[in-house]
């Protein structure tokens, strides 16, 4: 609704919730795109609205997606696509993941188109 309105919301800690569904998600976008769900860990490093940072998976992982969380949920959740975040992405299998990335559950969306 925010976004049809033009209207900035302030990230809270909150979102600390869709980034873990977004991360714990990891191989469900896969499937239906008729590619493998890798053994290969990813770390998920994110930088939370208070400046904390929020970290999941392994951290000698050489797949990673790190930066701010607001951008990751936005991304996770489909409200922005990948070339308009600030996501700093390594690894085969982290760049394969985050263009198909999703935090809900069904059969993957359109996604959005670069701005």
């Amino acid at each position: 609704m925010a976004d049809a309105l033009g209207i900035r919301r302030e990230p809270t800690a909150t979102l600390r919730q869709v980034a873990h569904l977004g991360v714990r998600t990891f191989g469900s976008p896969l499937t239906p795109h008729s590619l493998p769900v890798p053994e290969t860990p990813i770390r998920v490093q994110l930088a939370a609205p208070d400046g904390t940072l929020w970290t999941w998976g392994q951290p000698e992982a050489a797949n990673r997606v790190s930066r701010p969380a607001l951008d990751f949920c936005l991304l996770v959740t489909q409200r922005r696509h990948r070339d308009n975040l600030a996501l700093t992405v390594s690894g085969e299998t982290a760049r394969q993941w985050l263009p198909i990335a999703q935090a809900f559950a069904g059969p993957p969306g359109p996604g959005r188109r670069p701005s």
